[in-house]
């Protein structure tokens, strides 16, 4: 009898084994060979795309701290450390490259007439003050900003940490506080030749005939030519929107949040990169690149030969005006 029981035992044993199987593997026989442990499982990017950003506890009065994460910062982050650092090296070394090859090929822009010994007044003494004020300033904020870039892959390792700290300290205080006399120098230089640079006819003659950079013609040109034009609104436009952005980086969430002081960072990187490349061309033309350009900015006048080839059509509206005085005899070299 027992020995009958035991097989009882064994027998009903068997049978809840086999029910036991035939439950737990239903999905396992639709698939065969197919066993994905994580197919349940939530991950990073499902959650991301649920929230929009992951948030903590904080007891501090500011609720951003709280923030953790945002999906946004990583595409913040990857532009911060690698796409601003392709625009800027793009740009910038692209454009040293050219105006090299520019220089070997073109040489220097010729007085062709050669000087007349008259000069005429260009630019008076303020215009030229709050030129060199505003060129001076961006200068060092071209410097101090490109450091924030570049300086920790090529400075650091030249110079060492502690000169590294020292150097992008100082350059910190003085993007911050000169970017106030940049700004001013940029709403001057809007107000003081904004009637000299709006656009017309002539300028499309100017740029159809290469305007004396690209081929020997002197295509005739009021005070300003279209290159000088696109320079002019090249620094209004970009000055006001690096102005703006870089306001809102330096006094951070007075007025925007932090998707737009991200904004703000992207903005600022990609428009001042940009006018440090347009700049290099500027400072090209108006000191090696042409012959006598640099007077206009330094002492002010400029020979009347000079004018009359590159700006003939000013040349001719600033002598036919009555009694004018503006034109005057130099001793001859």
């Amino acid at each position: 009898m027992a020995e009958f029981l035991a097989h009882v035992r064994y027998f009903v044993g068997a049978l809840a084994l086999l029910a036991v199987i035939a439950v737990a593997t239903p999905s396992v026989a639709q698939a065969p060979g197919q066993v994905n442990p994580t197919a349940q499982s939530v991950k990073e990017d499902q959650l991301f795309q649920q929230l929009n950003r992951l948030d903590g506890r904080v007891t501090i009065p500011d609720a951003r701290s709280a923030v953790l994460i945002q999906p946004a910062g990583q595409s913040w982050r990857e532009f911060h450390q690698s796409t601003l650092l392709w625009i800027a090296g793009i740009s910038i070394v692209g454009m040293v490259v050219l105006l090299t090859v520019f220089y070997l090929v073109r040489g220097v822009v010729k007085l062709s007439s050669g000087k007349a010994g008259r000069t005429i007044l260009r630019f008076n003494g303020f215009e030229r003050f709050i030129h060199w004020m505003t060129a001076t300033t961006f200068i060092i904020l071209a410097i101090s900003g490109l450091n924030l870039t570049f300086g920790k892959n090529l400075l650091l390792p030249l110079i060492g940490p502690e000169a590294f700290t020292a150097f992008s300290q100082w350059g910190k205080y003085a993007h911050n506080y000169l970017s106030f006399p940049f700004a001013i120098g940029v709403f001057f230089i809007f107000i003081m030749w904004i009637k000299d640079n709006i656009p017309n006819s002539v300028d499309v003659e100017w740029i159809k005939q290469g305007g004396g950079i690209v081929g020997k013609k002197h295509p005739p040109a009021y005070r300003f030519n279209a290159g000088q034009k696109i320079v002019y609104w090249i620094v209004v436009l970009g000055g006001v929107a690096v102005a703006i952005s870089g306001y809102l980086l330096m006094f951070p969430f007075y007025g925007t949040g932090i998707a737009g002081m991200q904004l703000a960072q992207i903005i600022h990187g990609i428009v001042g990169v940009l006018m440090i490349a347009a700049m290099l061309a500027h400072i090209y033309i108006g000191t090696i690149g042409m012959e006598g350009a640099f007077d206009a900015m330094g002492s002010g006048e400029v020979d009347v030969n000079w004018a009359k080839e590159h700006h003939k059509l000013w040349v001719d509206e600033e002598m036919g005006k009555t009694g004018s005085t503006r034109a005057r005899m130099t001793p001859a070299e």
